[in-house]
């Protein structure tokens, strides 16, 4: 009787060990589902790539790591046609071609969780750190008078934008990006930004999302953009993304290669 008694204690703590187990599974699949992912821009100032990775802190909650690259613009910049060079384009009064790199910490909080795999999941997010605005002067080919007689000759230059140049008939486009490129020059600054994501993927380890919301470039002066008045040095725009990526596998690290991305199949 004592030793029907023993087994049958081993056999009820062994039958609690494997649920309790089966439940901590279930948690682990639950707390383990950091993301990673890319991000296309539309910036009511320009366009712009996004990476992040998010890491779970508890089951709502997620702390996010993000790189972003793109350009900043002016409301007033307009691309007019060049009069001289057919399909030739120019920004009359531009300066500088000025890119921003910024790198930052924040949270995101998961409002609504998907009812199903063809649900929509909410979140809000926030993120703030250091930027770079990174500036390049723009050299244009411009039509200098050599001689007006007998006939007028003219030879191209390729200079920058003088305020003295009244007419833009007188330049006949941009010259190669990379002239200038050595007087480049970098100026630090602190950015914010928060938006809510929209998830909408069906697969389980797959995102893809859409999001908009606000964000914030601060600088310390005026970023030389234009000529004349309207450069700033605060740069407030609304945004709105596509961003797509996958849920990080713990026991799995090959799968979790940014390059799977595009690899993954359809039935994960």
């Amino acid at each position: 009787m004592k030793k029907l008694l023993i087994v049958a204690v081993i056999i009820l703590f062994g039958t609690t060990s494997l649920f309790a187990q089966g439940e901590l599974n279930e948690q682990q699949k639950v707390f383990f589902r950091n993301e990673r992912s890319l991000a296309i821009l539309l910036n009511s100032d320009g366009i712009g790539f996004s990476y992040r990775e998010a890491k779970r802190i508890d089951f709502r909650n997620k702390n996010i790591l993000e790189f972003d690259a793109g350009n900043l613009k002016l409301v007033k910049e307009y691309r007019q046609p060049s009069q001289q060079v057919q399909g030739g384009t120019f920004i009359f009064g531009k300066l500088n071609s000025t890119f921003y790199l910024r790198g930052g910490l924040g949270r995101q909080h998961e409002i609504f969780k998907k009812a199903d795999r063809g649900g929509i999941a909410i979140r809000y997010f926030y993120s703030a750190g250091p930027v770079l605005a990174i500036y390049k002067p723009i050299y244009y080919k411009v039509a200098q008078l050599v001689t007006s007689s007998p006939t007028p000759e003219y030879e191209f230059v390729e200079e920058k934008f003088d305020a003295s140049i009244a007419a833009s008939q007188d330049i006949y486009g941009k010259a190669s990006f990379f002239k200038g490129i050595d007087e480049t020059k970098v100026m630090p600054g602190l950015y914010g930004k928060v938006g809510f994501n929209f998830e909408y993927s069906k697969q389980d380890k797959i995102i893809h999302a859409i999001e908009f919301g606000g964000q914030l470039n601060a600088f310390p002066v005026k970023i030389p953009i234009m000529a004349g008045s309207g450069n700033k040095a605060l740069f407030f725009s609304l945004f709105v993304s596509y961003r797509f990526g996958m849920i990080l596998d713990p026991l799995d690290p090959e799968s979790n290669k940014l390059s799977n991305i595009f690899r993954r199949k359809k039935n994960n």
